[in-house]
């Protein structure tokens, strides 16, 4: 045993105070789709619904004499920090930008309850991040760091540890990549015996860029859509344990792909994932073949999912397929225009946006539109209807410009 094994193991066994193993369950489901034997860990089923709370833990169990506990977070981190700062009846501050929404304020401080004091500072989290180190600095108080620490990443191998008594050592991993706290502790945990596979968002892929660059890197932009992996630059201690991974072992998925596999698990299995914690499932897609027959264990990282976001899951999720698509049609300003355009849709068709763009005394008029069908084979029957009736249309689906004021 190695003496990080030992550390995970001695971190894990002191969480059990706090909280069960979260469970490593074999997927049916996803075992047959891919033929292999596919284990969720379940991490979306631990008291603050990520793996967060791991490494805040054990980061704090390690500085047990600090006046206070200092973080900034707009999410799962920030939950974990106030979990334990209650736990541990020591007080905490936690500074969140002025944007995050409502329900993630509100679970944080249901966490922390009267341990904790949330401040709310900055419109981006740079700024949040600066205004809780200086406090930091001015308070004496222990800052606690989402991923960038050796005792956070110790304390999130404590998902390998858990794996390893529950199941064994599984022949292949697949682990979501925010900051790199969870794949570090992961990696160095199990080492060289399995194969392992790291997913990021592709609006956030810091870990790629760092290892094409051979140091981290901050990122030029940074799509937040899965904010639970949508890191600007990877963390350096994490790095310092990642950087021999090799780019053949990372993948990056699209956003809008990653809501397919959201709504796959949530009609399918009832299980309810974040965007992050859908990523390593959603990279079985790429694995294919290659994990035929194969023990994989895909790490559910999180499920702090906001119903209020499930429409825009499923519309970007229908996009992605296919099955969605907006354009914007001229329609002849006459009578009977609009049933010549009805008769042109096809028995899976139906017209779930309907809206003039310009209202005027002109001979055609512009009107968004948006299909969803069936299948996406059917807008290639629908495309040819229109061309052979002469509409004239634009097809603004993946217009991402013209998609953020009309769609």
């Amino acid at each position: 045993m190695t003496e990080f094994q030992y550390a995970a193991r001695a971190a894990a066994d002191a969480m059990r105070e706090i909280f069960p193993a979260t469970p490593c369950a074999r997927n049916e489901h996803l075992s047959a789709l891919y033929g292999a034997d596919i284990w969720l860990k379940r991490e979306d089923l631990a008291p603050v619904r990520s793996y967060k709370m791991r490494g805040a833990f054990n980061a704090m169990r390690h500085q047990a004499d600090a006046p206070l506990f200092v973080c900034a977070s707009a999410g799962n981190h920030a939950q974990g920090v106030a979990f334990m700062c209650r736990h541990f009846g020591t007080r905490g501050v936690i500074f969140m930008p002025v944007t995050t929404p409502q329900q993630k304020i509100q679970k944080t401080r249901m966490f922390g309850g009267d341990a904790i004091e949330i401040r709310m500072v900055g419109d981006y989290f740079d700024d949040c991040l600066k205004a809780a180190q200086t406090f930091c600095d001015e308070a004496g108080g222990a800052f606690l760091p989402p991923f960038d620490d050796e005792a956070v990443i110790e304390g999130q191998a404590s998902v390998a540890a858990e794996i390893e008594a529950e199941i064994g050592v599984p022949d292949h991993i697949v682990v979501p990549v925010g900051g790199g706290g969870l794949s570090a502790g992961i990696l160095s945990y199990f080492g060289p015996e399995v194969q392992y596979t790291l997913v990021e968002p592709a609006g956030g892929a810091c870990l790629r860029a760092a290892l094409m660059a051979g140091e981290p890197v901050a990122l030029p932009k940074v799509d937040t859509f899965a904010d639970g992996a949508a890191v600007g630059r990877i963390g350096a201690a994490p790095f310092a344990r990642l950087r021999d991974v090799g780019l053949a072992n990372t993948l990056t998925i699209p956003e809008d792909r990653i809501c397919t596999t959201m709504l796959e698990m949530l009609n399918v299995e009832g299980i309810v994932l974040e965007p992050a914690g859908a990523l390593a499932i959603d990279a079985l897609k790429d694995l294919g073949q290659s994990i035929r027959g194969r023990r994989v264990v895909c790490i559910a990282s999180g499920g702090n999912f906001d119903f209020e976001r499930l429409p825009e899951v499923k519309e970007r999720a229908q996009r992605y397929s296919g099955v969605k698509k907006y354009f914007i049609l001229r329609l002849p300003q006459r009578p009977g225009a609009l049933k010549d355009f009805l008769n042109v849709l096809g028995p899976e068709d139906d017209i779930a946006r309907f809206e003039y763009l310009k209202k005027s005394a002109r001979n055609f008029g512009s009107v968004l539109i948006g299909i969803e069908t069936l299948e996406a084979r059917n807008f290639e029957v629908l495309f040819a209807r229109l061309d052979a009736k002469g509409f004239v249309y634009q097809d603004i689906t993946e217009d991402e410009t013209l998609a953020q004021f009309l769609i």
